[in-house]
Parts: structure tokens; sequence; C-alpha cells
């Protein structure tokens, strides 16, 4: 496995109209030591223009797409970014790429058949195109997907996943391939308001049957499906509590096989704001 990596996920990046305020944030969690910034590349064609601003405004941390959806953004753009990224940030820039759900791929008007066909469609263009693998990780959840990461990426890119999860992961892929779950938090010692955070967070996951029958696949039950989860649910999947309460939840991540784990808060920011004294106080914790 990889150095034990520290990353952020974050919407607001992509979300924030202030271009000012997201390389203020992306600045900071460099000074930070985070290794690396993950927000959704949306739906539109190609890479949003927003990638190249954060790797432009900052000098060393990463900057990665999670994700990039390849019913969205053709690999033709995505390789031109990636290989004109690589050229003038080299290592910084890592293209995220998942099959996303057959609910958003179809609400844009496309058909939703066979992903892992298409995923392997997709790669073969950029290996066309002259992309690297380790240039590339894939949004993996079950085993094959996981091997194809492993086969022909860089790693994975888990979301919405359970230390359990990572750990079966990490023998799909190996020794050699980097794992970097996303992993959701609320910094809030009371449970009942960190759960109903969680909650509200998790409804709609929970009603995307990629993310569901990955949960049953490790043994949860309907009822811990129902009701936006139960509470053991909620617990194993969104670490909550003090700094030190989250920080332990995000370690069992590292025990399990991650080599980057991807910190996404889900209190005390909002789309246009960032939650920097959240940041602040994991960073203290974990770097």
């Amino acid at each position: 496995m990889a150095a034990r990596l520290v990353s952020v996920w974050q919407p607001f990046f992509l979300r924030s109209e202030d271009l000012t305020a997201a390389l203020d944030a992306a600045t900071e969690l460099e000074g930070l030591g985070y290794s690396r910034i993950w927000f959704s590349a949306g739906f539109g064609a190609g890479v949003p223009p927003r990638f190249r601003d954060i790797l432009d405004g900052t000098k060393r941390i990463g900057v990665a797409p999670g994700i990039l959806s390849i019913w969205h953004a053709p690999p033709a753009e995505v390789a031109a970014f990636t290989s004109d990224a690589e050229r003038t940030h080299p290592g910084r820039f890592l293209a995220g790429l998942g099959a996303s759900h057959a609910s958003m791929v179809e609400a844009k008007g496309d058909a939703y058949r066979k992903p892992y066909s298409k995923m392997v469609e997709y790669l073969d263009a950029l290996d066309a195109a002259g992309v690297a693998a380790d240039r590339r990780v894939l949004a993996a959840l079950g085993p094959r997907m996981l091997e194809l990461a492993r086969d022909r990426s860089a790693g994975a890119h888990p979301y919405f996943v359970t230390a359990e999860h990572t750990a079966e992961a990490r023998a799909v892929l190996g020794p050699d391939r980097l794992l970097a779950p996303e992993v959701a938090v609320v910094v809030d010692p009371d449970a009942a308001t960190a759960r109903a955070t969680a909650r509200q967070y998790m409804a709609g996951y929970l009603e995307l049957p990629n993310y569901t029958r990955n949960l049953r696949r490790l043994g949860w039950t309907e009822d811990d499906l129902t009701g936006g989860g139960s509470d053991r649910l909620v617990d194993a999947v969104i670490p909550w509590g003090t700094v030190e309460q989250v920080a332990a939840g995000i370690e069992q991540h590292y025990q399990a096989g991650a080599d980057e784990v991807a910190i996404q808060v889900l209190n005390g920011g909002t789309a246009t704001v960032f939650p920097a004294r959240a940041f602040r106080a994991l960073a203290a914790a974990l770097i």
C-alpha cells in the first residue's frame, strides 16, 4: 500500500460561484497538509473548468473529480484535460471515473445499459488517447468493477461505504493499488442532531440501487435501509461525534486497508460556505 493520505471531498468547490472563496479554501487545505481535493464533476460534457482553476491556484495539492460520469463526459475531452493537466501540473490530477446511476443517466435522456461494458469501452478510448492507467481511478463498489479498477487504473474511489467494504475492496485490489474511499462525517457530539444530519444526507443515497445493493451484499437488511437508515447503519457509514470520535471512525478505514480517506464534512458548511473549522480540527487530529 502507498503512504497514508488524508484528503477532502466537498461539493462546495464545484457549487460555489465565488472562485476566490474556493481558491482560498483550497490554499488553506494545502497548507494544512491535506493530500487531495475531490469534488463532483456534475453531469455536463467534459471536465468542469473549476478543476483547472484549483490546479492553477494551488502548488502541491492533488485534484480529482469524484466522479466524471462515463455517460456524459466524452473520453476525448477527459483525455485532453488529463494530458494537459499532467503536462502543466505533473502528478496532481487524477481522473475519477464512474458509471453513475440509472435514474440520473436516464433523466438526461441516455440509456443506462451494461455499465461494466461501457466502462471497458471508456478505458479503451482513454488508452487509445494515451492516458496512463495511473492517472485514473474507478468509483468501484462491487467485486467485478473493483477487479477492473485493479487491472486498468491506479485503483478505486468507493463512495458511501463502511469500513467493512474498505477491507473487502483492499482484498480485491491487492496491495499495490490506491484505495481512496469517501467518508462523510458529522462533527457533532449530540447523537440526536448528528444522526439527523447524517440521515438527511443518506436518504437520497438509500434510494439508489447501486448503493443499496452493495450494502445488502455486506449483510445489511431492509430494516437497516429504510427510514433514512437504522442507527446501526448511520453509525457504520457516517462517523459522528467529537473531532476525536470522528477521527477514530476515519481511522477504521485506514486499519481496513485504505491508503487515502476523502473526508466529506456534512455540517458547518453549505454549497457556498466551506466548513473550514471542521477541516482545521480534523487536520490537527489526523495529519
